[in-house]
């Protein structure tokens, strides 16, 4: 008898989503390897690196990451539709060795970005793959959109965040879907800060505050002063980037609720992710750590399908 064709459907999550390289890793470890990878956003970054067999340097990379990592990633632009023009992203993949196209790969390989114009989701199955994943993460108000075949395509997220349906399109017969939105509804603006023997975990937000806060001398407004801490017992209201970040987490659960109650996998894995925030890049040991436990809970239903 010959195994199933298994289809791994990668979503999107921005940090969150580096639950999927201890995903991957505990999966091939048990020796499921997947023979098509889908992803959105993050998951289509990860992915690529699976199929690009640069798996274990993007890990090595993103285990160590620093405020000068970071910091080269986050080419500011005040024009282009995003704080983040996403060329330094490009060269970052190129450099890792993620950018030949799709169709060279062993593994068959799709990433989704969505068309600005209609709506419409996009599957990038061709072409250099480190285009396909910057078009894949043009998350709005962070990246810039990407131009791609006389098309604006943003973050694939905005409508289809876990691509069961690209999986099953391209001849899986089996699919393990990673879901990272799916306890995020909830989550308070103050969290604990994590251990300090962990990479700092606002690294990426601290970042994006910066960057932020070079906008109104740029567009030569008056800086605005800092508000004053408020008194203790009362609770401060929500910042630029809890705004930006809650409402994606509020609108990407409800797009994956929808779309994975009609298209719905084999095997859904959700990583206890909450306390991730969107943009806590930093903390990629715990997301890794999360990914690898929840492939070990899940290890007796694969195998029933397997």
């Amino acid at each position: 008898m010959t195994r199933p064709r298994i289809g791994l459907a990668l979503g999107s999550g921005a940090a969150r989503g580096w639950a999927h390289v201890g995903v991957i890793a505990s999966l091939i470890e048990a020796g499921i390897e997947p023979d098509i990878v889908c992803g959105t956003s993050m998951g289509a970054l990860v992915g690529a690196a699976h199929v690009a067999g640069r798996l274990v340097e993007l890990r090595q990379w993103a285990e160590t990451m620093t405020w000068r990592k970071f910091a080269r990633l986050t080419d500011l632009r005040l024009s282009g539709g995003g704080l983040i023009s996403g060329r330094q992203v490009v060269a970052f993949l190129q450099d890792l060795g993620i950018g030949e196209p799709i169709e060279s790969y062993a593994t068959q390989y799709a990433a989704v970005a969505t068309d600005m114009a209609t709506g419409r989701e996009i599957w990038l199955q061709t072409g250099p793959i480190h285009e396909a994943v910057r078009a894949s993460i043009a998350l709005p108000g962070i990246f810039s959109p990407a131009r791609m075949r006389d098309k604006w395509l943003l973050d694939g997220g905005l409508s289809n965040p876990v691509p069961v349906s690209v999986c099953r399109a391209l001849g899986a017969e089996v699919i393990i879907a990673v879901n990272l939105n799916g306890e995020l509804l909830g989550r308070r603006f103050t969290e604990p800060e994590p251990p300090a023997t962990t990479v700092p975990s606002r690294i990426s937000m601290e970042v994006v505050r910066r960057l932020i806060g070079k906008f109104p001398a740029a567009l030569g407004h008056k800086k605005v002063p800092a508000e004053r801490e408020p008194p203790r017992g009362t609770s401060s209201a929500p910042g630029y980037f809890d705004v930006l970040a809650t409402s994606i987490n509020i609108m990407q659960d409800h797009i994956t609720r929808t779309r994975l109650a009609g298209e719905p996998p084999h095997v859904m894995l959700v990583p206890r992710l909450r306390s991730i925030g969107l943009m806590e890049f930093g903390r990629a040991e715990e997301a890794i750590a999360e990914g690898r436990a929840c492939v070990e809970q899940a290890l007796p239903t694969l195998r029933r399908y397997l």
